[in-house]
């Protein structure tokens, strides 16, 4: 059983993952409109892996036997002042997902909830690589403001393909 302070802000952080999954949709559709269908497809792929991040979780608390509450969200950032605007939202995002995916092994640790601290690993490794994506992704994108088939060819080029981990949490209803 993990314990309920794990829990509590496990079911918070479903709703936080579902936010980001509504914010990156928001920025896919803002690429998508100004014909940009890298940039479109990259984060279409993003927003469906943060609702997927949200389905391992949700996956967990019903392997634990515990309740899942699916929380309300707000509504995500839909206009952008540029192409720079959605990616610099993105770094934040990424790190403030960073931040509660910290906080929720640090529950687990003062909680002695091993099999919780384990789950939570797998989200230590994955904030890493989202962070330096969107790094590296800011940089170019500043970098080429003027120049949007550069930025198309760099996630052409840079993004993608990665496959499915084999060592992801299992997703809720997949």
């Amino acid at each position: 059983m993990a314990a309920p302070r794990f829990v509590d802000q496990l079911n918070v952080q479903v709703g936080n993952e579902l936010s980001a999954h509504n914010q990156y949709l928001a920025c896919a559709v803002y690429y998508d409109a100004l014909t940009m269908p890298q940039m479109a497809a990259f984060f279409y792929a993003q927003a469906l892996e943060e609702r997927a991040h949200a389905s391992m979780m949700i996956q967990y608390l019903l392997d634990t036997d515990n309740a899942v509450t699916i929380p309300a969200i707000e509504a995500p950032v839909n206009e952008f002042a540029d192409v720079v605007a959605p990616v610099e939202l993105a770094l934040a995002q990424e790190k403030r997902v960073t931040d509660q995916i910290n906080g929720l092994l640090r529950i687990a640790r003062e909680e002695f909830d091993f099999a919780s601290e384990q789950f939570m690993q797998w989200f230590i490794k994955e904030q890493v690589e989202e962070v330096a994506t969107m790094s590296d992704l800011l940089a170019v994108v500043k970098r080429n403001l003027d120049d949007v088939e550069d930025i198309e060819e760099y996630v052409a080029r840079e993004q993608g393909g990665e496959g499915t981990d084999p060592t992801a949490p299992r997703q809720a209803g997949a």
